[in-house]
């Protein structure tokens, strides 16, 4: 072999072995070269821990009799409260952030005790059908924005056929956003409340089921493994959704409130209860098939509402929709039966 032929020889030799490295390199550093999949990042609502961002907040008013039922648009709201209202039934009053139905109902009116509930919450958007005369001009001077029936009229509240007055208004909230919109109102934020969130806790006691009265209503809640959450009745008819949704709660609080008559009353002459949520006082916190007792502490009615054991330390919530019943009276709860401990003496027989 020539010169000529010895260093074509020896420059093959050396491509081969360059080659080589470079694919070996490629493998060796895989990750400099194809990047791995982004890890999908999730936002989170303050008011519910849903995945979801912290839209503008609506709070609305909605039928909780059972002329009403099943209610529309509730699935999706972030927090429910159960209030009594006039003769011992409940309403319900529902706040939207993370997710907004195409349609709320049946609304129904105010009550004094909405207008301090809500304050919690910044200027919310309020949606009702009316509200009594003597009522009336305490909402419109309170720190939220009146965007109920008697303003906003039939392009935003419908009545629905197929249901009976007084139980058949439904909101539109398209039409509602749009307006609110084209007003420019700066409706709040959703923003924490004073409640936090945590993966499941083994904290407190497992239960069956909980019962929770008032004069003329009934909620019962048991744990659902199937939802992972609390399947609920009311009044022994199960809560679900006009969809035919069951309406689950991740985490149902029992907040044991102060219940007064009010200056105000309905047209058959009953006088409305004045739910106390400012102050401090027993509570029952359900979560994860178990109740962890402790306190409610919500010193003015700008703060938020804060959750803490017997012991002081903070009771967080699980991630989902939440509940808050206010009551004037503990809940019934109802334990497992503990097995009898093995190795007891048998008992002796009778003579």
């Amino acid at each position: 072999m020539n010169l000529k032929g010895k260093l074509i020889g020896i420059l093959i030799l050396v491509l081969s072995v360059t080659s080589c490295s470079v694919v070996d390199s490629v493998r060796d550093s895989n990750k400099s070269w194809i990047p791995p999949a982004p890890t999908p990042t999730f936002t989170y609502n303050s008011l519910s821990g849903r995945i979801g961002n912290d839209n503008r907040v609506l709070a609305v008013k909605i039928d909780d009799t059972k002329q009403a039922r099943p209610q529309i648009g509730l699935t999706e709201a972030d927090v429910v409260y159960i209030e009594q209202v006039e003769a011992g039934v409940t309403r319900l009053a529902a706040i939207y952030s993370s997710r907004l139905p195409e349609q709320i109902g049946p609304i129904r009116s105010a009550r004094i005790s909405d207008i301090e509930l809500l304050e919690q919450y910044g200027k919310v958007a309020f949606a009702f059908s009316g509200a009594q005369s003597k009522l009336r001009p305490v909402i419109n001077s309170a720190n939220l924005f009146n965007v109920g029936a008697e303003r906003e009229g039939i392009a935003v509240y419908s009545r629905d056929k197929e249901r009976r007055a007084p139980w058949n208004m439904i909101l539109n909230t398209r039409e509602l956003i749009a307006r609110i919109e084209k007003r420019g109102l700066d409706v709040a934020l959703a923003s924490n409340r004073g409640w936090n969130f945590s993966k499941k806790s083994e904290s407190g006691a497992e239960i069956i089921s909980a019962q929770m009265n008032w004069p003329a209503a009934r909620y019962e809640i048991s744990w659902s493994k199937d939802y992972s959450g609390w399947a609920i009745t009311h009044d022994g008819t199960s809560k679900d959704d006009a969809r035919g949704v069951p309406i689950v709660a991740s985490t149902f609080i029992a907040q044991v409130v102060s219940i007064s008559d009010s200056e105000y009353g309905d047209k058959f002459g009953g006088r409305t209860p004045l739910v106390a949520t400012v102050g401090a006082g027993k509570a029952f916190v359900f979560r994860n098939g178990r109740v962890i007792v402790g306190t409610w502490n919500r010193p003015t009615a700008q703060d938020g509402t804060t959750f803490t054991t017997e012991e002081g330390e903070e009771i967080t919530f699980a991630r989902g929709q939440i509940w808050f019943a206010f009551v004037a009276q503990e809940p019934k709860i109802t334990y497992p039966v503990k097995p009898e401990a093995s190795g007891s003496a048998s008992p002796t027989p009778s003579k």
